[in-house]
């Protein structure tokens, strides 16, 4: 009778790591479905909770609604993404300071620590000349954190039309938290890496997306376009980040609900997959060798 071999002990450095950063599904990713198909698929794969884009959609503007949806699939909302686009500027009245109190208030009252607003468009004089000293000011007065989102120049015709202003690079402003959106550095261009690196601690919030780099804000599925998605998760999880991973995709074009669930389960997954790293690597705080975050 042969003796038994003994396994090798195992390497506690390599084990598999739970991420501290939580993954979130974005209302916006299930579109054309509803707020509440969001909650009930975020659910079903296995999301941690969800952030809550405001748009035309009833329920989405409804912190009460938004409440039954949240216990009932036992889903945190996390974020809420306040009504910036061009097809809600009459999503909770036309003030847009009006509608950072609302989504202020939201917030507290769903337990999200998260805020998402867009930077002003140039258009928007007076809130746009107040906007950086106003949110400043508001921010001192909750804790909810008021992450402002990198977009990206208009292009038409080969120009660059200025659409935001103080600007789209939010690494011009001092806004004291930040939201990087992937599938917008992708349309700007810059290097997501570059981006992060230069916000330092005021990244607080990450829309998980792709790009190919056209002029179209595609939010492709992380893993299908052209940026760095993968290598940006895994710095950030080294780096012991512990805000929050938003996946925003477009899944318009979805021929079933099978077909959008299947992406989004391979959205969850490439973050989980990206976010996990040994606890080893994560006290060397180690970076990928080409990497601009070194």
């Amino acid at each position: 009778m042969s003796p038994r071999r003994r396994r090798p002990a195992a390497d506690p450095s390599r084990a598999v790591h739970v991420p501290d950063a939580k993954v979130a599904l974005s209302t916006a990713s299930v579109y054309p479905e509803s707020t509440a198909a969001a909650f009930e698929i975020a659910g079903r794969l296995g999301y941690d909770g969800v952030e809550v884009m405001v748009m035309t959609d009833q329920v989405s503007q409804d912190p009460d609604a938004l409440k039954r949806l949240s216990d009932h699939y036992a889903m945190p909302i996390l974020a809420v993404h306040a009504p910036c686009l061009l097809v809600t500027q009459r999503v909770w009245g036309t003030d847009p300071w009006g509608k950072l109190v609302r989504a202020r208030a939201a917030a507290e009252k769903l337990g999200a620590g998260t805020v998402v607003v867009h930077p002003p468009f140039r258009w928007q004089r007076e809130y746009s000349r107040d906007f950086v000293l106003g949110l400043k000011r508001m921010g001192d007065e909750t804790d909810i954190r008021f992450a402002v989102e990198n977009m990206y120049p208009w292009r038409a015709r080969s120009r660059e039309v200025a659409a935001y202003a103080p600007g789209w690079d939010v690494r011009l402003a001092d806004y004291p938290h930040t939201t990087l959106d992937l599938s917008h550095t992708a349309v700007s261009q810059s290097d997501p890496l570059k981006v992060a690196d230069d916000l330092g601690d005021r990244l607080a919030h990450i829309h998980l997306a792709d790009g190919t780099g056209s002029a179209r804000d595609e939010h492709l599925i992380p893993g299908r376009g052209s940026q760095p998605a993968g290598e940006l998760l895994e710095v950030l999880a080294r780096r012991q980040f512990t805000g929050t991973v938003v996946v925003e995709v477009s899944t318009r074009k979805a021929s079933s609900r099978a077909e959008r669930e299947a992406d989004l389960a391979e959205a969850l997954a490439f973050a989980r997959l990206h976010l996990a790293v040994p606890p080893a690597e994560r006290r060397r705080g180690r970076v990928p060798r080409d990497s601009s975050l070194q």
